[in-house]
């Protein structure tokens, strides 16, 4: 069976760390990770989604965001105390996207695409960038996200925030209460493994693109996400089957979450109109196994499966 993302194994000696919760590794790797992308400062925590949540923390904003996209963003949005809309923008998985825009600065979501100088490339000195560690994203860790920016000020509450509200310091005793905040910031255990994730990255995604190229080729497109590769299919049900098969297993990113039932209660702040964009992914849309490890014989094997499933199904593009 070739798999479908690559998830690395970890061997952890514990007595490689004087505290397993907020060692001195996790002010390395958020040094080292804020130097790879190209921002001034960082602040770790235990998931991306939390990051998400305190960078809108009662804004009381409006925020437009991809149909096509996993729910823990809206739910987000929604619990910490924002309205939710959705906007038909399929082209985004697999890739930095804008969360939202204030008046003076933005917040980017880059769960998915983690680049060398991404910050300096995309963003404002001013802007915050979030990126998330689950174990399938460009560095697995043991989850963990990281939130960036060159505005000290902004990263210094994050770091207060995770951290229970209070100054960070060696000694949890020493700490100062500066206001009711959170229980959410990275272990050493995290830290410990994306940081390994990022000292390989640079080699994984020279053979992600060696492999995103065979995949463009064979299939006649431009994708050009180090995250995923997906396609459109008919029949995508039918599809993942004739793949199964073959021992070729098949994910679905994503559904629209402006069709989903659970966000009805919010209607009345929601677009509903037709989304014919999402509204087509969201029904034919399979991501083939796209990771390192895959050999140049796995991907001509997924190449001539992937086609030939579409002749069986006169797939669509």
């Amino acid at each position: 069976m070739i798999n479908l993302f690559n998830v690395e194994d970890h061997q952890i000696d514990t007595r490689d760390f004087t505290h397993l919760l907020h060692d001195k590794v996790v002010t390395e790797f958020e040094e080292e990770f804020a130097k790879y992308v190209g921002a001034g400062y960082a602040c770790s925590a235990n998931c991306a989604t939390s990051l998400i949540t305190l960078a809108l923390w009662n804004k009381g904003e409006t925020v437009t965001i991809p149909s096509l996209i996993p729910p823990v963003v809206p739910n987000a949005i929604i619990r910490s105390g924002n309205y939710l809309n959705f906007r038909d923008d399929t082209r985004w998985v697999g890739n930095v996207y804008r969360l939202h825009v204030f008046n003076d600065y933005s917040i980017y979501d880059s769960a998915q695409q983690v680049e060398k100088d991404l910050f300096k490339i995309e963003a404002n000195p001013e802007d915050l960038m979030i990126f998330s560690f689950y174990p399938t994203k460009p560095i697995g860790g043991c989850d963990g996200g990281m939130i960036v920016s060159d505005d000290r000020e902004k990263i210094d509450w994050f770091h207060k925030a995770v951290m229970g509200g209070s100054t960070p310091s060696g000694n949890s005793w020493d700490r100062e209460l500066i206001f009711p905040g959170w229980k959410m910031h990275m272990n050493s255990i995290q830290a410990h493994i994306a940081q390994k994730g990022l000292r390989r990255l640079e080699a994984k995604n020279e053979r992600l693109a060696e492999i995103r190229r065979a995949y463009n080729t064979g299939f006649n497109k431009d994708n050009k996400s180090s995250h995923l590769y997906r396609i459109n299919v008919k029949d995508r049900d039918e599809f993942v089957k004739l793949m199964k098969e073959q021992y070729i297993p098949c994910g679905v990113h994503y559904q629209a979450c402006h069709l989903h039932p659970v966000y009805n209660a919010y209607k009345e702040r929601i677009a509903h109109k037709y989304f014919k964009k999402s509204k087509k992914d969201a029904k034919t849309t399979v991501s083939i196994p796209f990771h390192e490890n895959l050999t140049d014989e796995n991907v001509e094997y997924i190449i001539e499966q992937v086609r030939k499933a579409r002749r069986v199904l006169k797939a669509v593009r």
